[in-house]
């Protein structure tokens, strides 16, 4: 079973970061590092594969996911010894790790700057891109992610996530840049994109240290760990084994026929690593998840505040995200697994009382949920081939700025409104908070009568 956790990181400047990290398995620690634009969640059903044989700590490398940017303008060596600062963080002294493309680069700059902290590697392609390439990439493949008042950036983001497995760059639309596995698989775009949505335009910096590092093998008499390198057909790297030259001793390239083959080697080469004890990890006191297990409910929710304080509980459609302080984010909305329980408020009462009790918060406070029939009030969101539940959440998002119910444009539902509120960066978390809602109705239906503490 997958658990997740926050840990405070210190930079190399003394400032320090959050890190957000999924946790599977138990027996030796193994490292993973997604690729950009990403996060751990990608690893989820890998995880869970090779949790019987490792405890699998995945991070969301900065600035993805639920991670905090490094600070300036990092590069790939900040990337790396930011990996290193995580271990430490964590209390890993040495371990291996896996990781495919741009996590790859990552993991091979960490080793070559801090040999001892590896057993060793096992990389799912890596990239040797030639001068011709990279003037190619240029600045066209990391443009600048900013939102726009009225959500166009979500037609462009949904369509780059799309026809990234169609070519490759995604923007070269030539013959010569058409990649073999295409498709339209709508839950693996969608998924992408949300990912897109939560980085934001930090997204340039993990991406752009990445595509700038210097792809520098150590040389053959290097003494470095032993890393496999291994890649799939249909993998734009798989070329690049023939690029990679003379490899160190104990090092491999492995050209394979599926995504399963590379994983198969990959998990092979690892349990041939020397083995490492099991080390109990660390997390931060003030954020988390609670596991809980109700006759409605088995999952995590998502809470964050200091232990005696009253958890503000975020309303239907929200997130703990939007507000500062002590919350809870209810199952189905933020960062909180999806809720699959009853429909009567008990059920949802139990589970928030649940989590008050493991974290110690002095009480619960409810936001009042937005008036209006539920029905209206959150409109369907499930993914379709064309992104367009994209825009009816953006719609709904700008709409309830100016009306209550959103859905009732008229003078007499007509609200007074900040401008501060309706910024496009505003309006970008509201969006992803109700994006992330997916038991908005469920819940609002169950605790629309709830107007106190509890």
């Amino acid at each position: 079973m997958i658990s997740r956790h926050f840990i405070d990181v210190t930079n190399a400047d003394g400032s320090r970061r959050r890190v957000h990290y999924r946790r599977c398995g138990r027996g030796q620690p193994l490292l993973m590092v997604h690729q950009s634009p990403r996060s751990s969640a990608e690893y989820a059903g890998l995880m869970a594969q090779w949790g019987q044989y490792f405890t699998c700590i995945a991070p969301d490398t900065p600035g993805f996911g639920q991670s905090d940017p490094l600070p300036g303008s990092p590069d790939i060596a900040d990337f790396a010894d930011g990996l290193v600062a995580l271990m430490d963080a964590l209390g890993l002294e040495r371990c291996p790790a896996y990781g495919f493309h741009s996590g790859g680069i990552i993991l091979v700059t960490a080793l070559k700057r801090h040999p001892q902290r590896f057993t060793g590697l096992a990389v799912g392609g890596y990239a040797i891109w030639t001068p011709q390439e990279m003037a190619i990439f240029g600045e066209s493949y990391l443009p600048p992610f900013q939102p726009t008042a009225y959500g166009e950036h979500l037609t462009w983001l949904w369509n780059r996530m799309l026809e990234q497995s169609w070519f490759f760059p995604w923007f070269d639309v030539r013959g010569q840049a058409r990649l073999p596995g295409a498709h339209a698989d709508v839950a693996r775009v969608d998924q992408a994109v949300r990912e897109m949505l939560e980085a934001g335009d930090a997204y340039r910096a993990g991406y752009g240290a990445v595509l700038r590092a210097p792809r520098d093998i150590p040389p053959a008499d290097a003494a470095v760990p032993p890393v496999l390198i291994s890649a799939y057909a249909g993998d734009p790297l798989q070329a690049h084994i023939d690029r990679l030259g003379a490899l160190p001793a104990g090092w491999r390239a492995e050209k394979v026929e599926t995504p399963a083959d590379h994983q198969r080697v990959s998990l092979e080469w690892l349990l041939g690593l020397p083995p490492v004890a099991e080390v109990p990890l660390r997390e931060a006191a003030d954020e988390g998840f609670a596991r809980v297990v109700t006759a409605d409910f088995d999952g995590l929710v998502h809470w964050r505040g200091p232990a005696g304080a009253t958890a503000r509980v975020a309303a239907p459609g929200r997130a703990i995200s939007l507000f500062a302080g002590a919350g809870i984010d209810a199952p189905g909305h933020g960062l909180s697994d999806d809720w699959s329980g009853g429909s009567g408020r008990a059920a949802w009462d139990a589970v928030l009382a649940e989590v008050a009790r493991q974290r110690g918060f002095a009480g619960l406070a409810f936001e009042a949920p937005a008036p209006g029939d539920p029905a209206l009030l959150y409109p369907d969101l499930t993914p379709d081939r064309f992104g367009s539940h994209l825009a009816r959440a953006w719609s709904a998002v700008r709409a309830g700025c100016f009306f209550r119910p959103w859905h009732q444009a008229s003078a007499a539902t007509a609200i007074p409104f900040d401008a501060a509120a309706i910024t496009p960066e505003r309006l970008a978390a509201a969006h992803l908070a109700l994006l992330q809602a997916r038991s908005a109705r469920a819940f609002h239906t169950a605790t629309g009568d709830q107007d106190g503490n509890s």
